[in-house]
């Protein structure tokens, strides 16, 4: 039986049969469902809503969910396969192993896991693999992208396999150099040891290794043989991070590179009219070249502004400061929160008429649009000549970067080198190349090799941007039963123009040319969201539809971009749908959810975290489950809301199953790095458009997780490997924790949570449209 089949629990053999009706509860139920007009003639003058005393399973969840049979991990890792063996794995005459991974490591811990993978099946410490970031290689064509929270699980399929093959080789090696079988040759540390004693190293065998062929029937291990996988390890790069050793992009260091600064305009896309002070700019000290940013770009448009290059960044700085910029309009010019949340509420369709007698719980949602603020801003250097170019930045999407930048630029794909560089930060916004754009352009206009950095201020407001999203939701509950749950969701147009990064599925999503919402990225967002966003509820009949609305903003799939709001949203009315039917909100999730692992995480942080326990006024506890990338998680989260506009998360559990972890501690870091980030969207974080501008411009008024924010008691459940195919983790951790901690401050207040963020909103001073915050030193 499959999780659907078993995840039902069976009415009880005790439970009386209901015999007050002509038709059987559950038929009643359909019937009901499937023609809600009917129920009329049928002579039912009776409140249906009412709970009967028989107990009747949760209606299947009708039509089942895409992701339950496919998903956009399984896209990616289906992708992926095919160019898995040109991916490099090598064993060097000093006996240690190194992987070239075709993946953007930004903190989420993949190059560990990867290595945890090689050291397993070559039986070395992981001590002895280095992993390194793979340039962007075209041959690997859809096996470069870094996205979906499905890096571990695409190399989880291939890489365990490359390993074992290398191992194999090693000890046919090792077995042809003694005239022996390889049968009882053993490994520890990456030595071969003879059954006589005689043992060598895979330094030394790794030349006579590379000219054998693969043997036949090599396989993996089982997860009974692990010594690596599942135990604790520390990152890879953690000593070099805290050492100041790890190099990021600007650490770069790219002979004659020169420090470069931007000014972006007044409103989101804006335009440069003029520049009106630019010879006294340019005679300030240390200015090479003040660059005004040309239309144009491939696939997406070149991100528009003035850039100074100078000899210091001080110097830059200081200069692109001073710049006494005009500014035009840009598509959002006039548009403000309030009339964007309007247009997105009225592209939702009405609900149809719910079967007479039946009760609603329903509730409308605004959800803010976000930044990424990580701590590294968009940053590039760029090399660029008359006959080639060179490239260094955190890049999702290498590959697309350097066949984009390569048309620009009018020279050959194989004349352009990308680097790819660890980025301090990702998680959806390097999927698309626009600093690469802009320092591209900058090194050809002034035959320098160009440095870039954007100041923090436009970082936050022009950036790319989670979309701003209209939720309207409806659960229908009949006889005591959630007999359908609809979800309508506008979102502003969600940018996905970079497809499987590289330029056939990226120009398929930009086509047609010239129009903001192409038929090719709508069927891309239309896929991710049918793909990704899931429920783990038997609530009966049950649709979520996205609308894409054309509102021409810089956006891009932020951290689980449509996950987040919808699940959260789902968890939300969960609760309400419990209170309405008087039922303890955990008891109701347990007896709605579909899936048994779903319901394993979720007693795990009931249990964990004493539900139910008595809370001081003010202050509750919060509930929520989540599936997601064939990972399930739970969460319990306590908060102290005495003062409703400042609530604050106290204690957290988290429970997740990612069928089989690689990394324990790597795993506790996403998820603590997934509830930092959950506090911050449902409490604190949002930006506020005005004037077709987000007016925060750093860290002091967009209020994103601080240490004072964060709960000291943190708890977090690894479930044991049961044999369950890896999941997915990157997004994972953002929903459940985000839907306990609107459930918490429900609890707590008693105010229905509708609006993102929660929290009340400091006053500040913005910093002006089109103007970059200034520090003291140069005012």
């Amino acid at each position: 039986m499959n999780e659907l089949e078993t995840s039902a629990d069976p009415a009880p053999a005790s439970a009386p049969a209901d015999t007050s009706l002509p038709l059987r509860r559950r038929s009643l139920l359909a019937y009901a469902v499937s023609a809600p007009v009917m129920t009329v003639a049928a002579g039912f003058g009776v409140n249906l809503a009412a709970s009967s005393d028989a107990m009747a399973l949760p209606l299947p969840l009708t039509p089942p969910d895409t992701v339950d049979y496919y998903d956009v991990g399984d896209s990616l890792v289906q992708t992926a396969l095919p160019t898995m063996p040109l991916v490099k794995v090598a064993v060097g005459t000093d006996g240690r192993v190194s992987l070239d991974l075709p993946r953007l490591e930004s903190g989420q811990g993949i190059a560990t896991a990867c290595g945890m993978m090689i050291a397993e099946e070559l039986d070395v410490p992981l001590s002895m693999v280095d992993v390194t970031a793979a340039d962007a290689r075209p041959e690997l064509v859809f096996n470069q992208i870094s996205g979906g929270s499905a890096a571990v699980r695409c190399f989880d399929a291939a890489l365990p396999l490359i390993a074992a093959g290398a191992r194999a080789r090693l000890l046919a090696a090792a077995a042809q150099q003694w005239g022996i079988s390889t049968v009882g040759l053993t490994v520890v540390a990456g030595v071969v040891i003879a059954p006589d004693g005689r043992t060598a190293t895979y330094g030394s065998l790794t030349v006579a290794a590379a000219a054998l062929p693969l043997p036949t029937g090599v396989v993996p291990k089982s997860a009974s043989q692990y010594k690596v996988i599942g135990v604790r390890s520390g990152r890879l790069d953690a000593r070099d991070i805290v050492t100041g050793k790890k190099k990021f992009t600007l650490d770069q260091d790219v002979p004659n590179a020169k420090p470069t600064m931007l000014r972006m305009p007044s409103q989101i896309r804006g335009t440069v009219v003029s520049v009106n002070n630019l010879n006294t700019v340019s005679g300030m000290p240390g200015v090479i070249a003040v660059v005004v940013i040309p239309s144009g770009g491939t696939i997406v448009p070149n991100p528009p502004g003035v850039a100074v290059m100078a000899e210091t960044f001080g110097q830059a700085y200081a200069a692109a400061a001073a710049l006494d910029i005009t500014w035009g309009n840009g598509p959002l010019a006039g548009q403000s929160d309030a009339s964007i949340q309007a247009t997105l509420k009225s592209a939702i369709l009405p609900f149809a008429l719910p079967p007479l007698g039946s009760v609603t719980v329903e509730g409308e949602f605004q959800f803010a649009a976000a930044t990424h603020c990580p701590l590294e801003v968009e940053c590039a250097i760029a090399d660029v000549r008359s006959d080639r170019a060179e490239i260094w930045a955190g890049l999702q999407t290498p590959i697309i970067t350097k066949q984009a930048i390569a048309i620009d630029l009018g020279l050959p794909a194989d004349k352009v080198t990308v680097h790819v560089v660890p980025s301090g930060g990702s998680f959806g916004r390097r999927l698309f190349w626009d600093p690469v754009q802009v320092a591209a352009q900058v090194s050809k206009i002034t035959g320098r090799a160009c440095k870039l950095m954007y100041h923090r201020t436009d970082d936050t407001r022009q950036t790319r941007l989670r979309p701003p999203q209209y939720h309207k939701v409806r659960a229908t509950v009949l006889l005591g039963q959630v007999i359908s749950y609809e979800q309508r969701v506008a979102a502003v147009r969600l940018d996905a123009r970079h497809g499987y990064g590289e330029i056939t599925t990226a120009a398929g999503g930009s086509l047609p040319p010239l129009v903001q919402q192409t038929v090719g990225n709508l069927g891309y967002e239309e896929f991710f969201f049918k793909t990704m966003v899931s429920s783990p509820y038997n609530f009966g009949v049950s649709t979520k539809v996205l609308t894409p609305v054309a509102i021409n903003m810089n956006t891009v799939s932020y951290r689980s971009v449509h996950i987040q709001p919808a699940r959260s949203v789902e968890e939300i009315i969960v609760d309400e749908i419990a209170r309405k039917l008087g039922k303890d909100p955990l008891a109701f999730r347990l007896e709605y959810l579909r899936v048994e692992r779903a319901r394993a995480v979720l007693k795990a942080v009931a249990a964990a975290g004493n539900w139910g326990r008595a809370m001081p006024a003010g202050c509750a506890q919060g509930i929520a489950v989540h599936m997601e990338s064939r990972s399930f998680t739970a969460s319990l989260v306590e908060i102290d809301a005495t003062d409703p506009t400042n609530a604050k998360v106290t204690r957290a559990v988290i429970a997740i199953d990612v069928g089989k972890p690689i990394n324990p501690s790597g795993i506790e870091a996403q998820l603590q790095g997934g509830l930092a980030e959950s506090i911050a969207l449902v409490l604190n974080a949002g930006l506020t458009i005005k004037a077709g501008l987000p007016i925060e411009s750093s860290y002091a008024n967009y209020r994103f997780t601080k240490m004072k924010d964060y709960p000291k008691n943190v708890q977090i459940i690894i479930m044991p490997n049961k044999g369950d195919a890896i999941g997915g983790l990157g997004e994972v951790g953002l929903s459940a924790n985000s839907g306990a901690i609107a459930n918490a401050y429900a609890r707590a207040t008693g105010i229905k949570p509708r609006k993102f963020p929660l929290n009340a909103q400091p006053a500040y001073t913005p910093v002006a449209p089109g103007q970059i915050a200034v520090p003291v030193f140069l005012s």
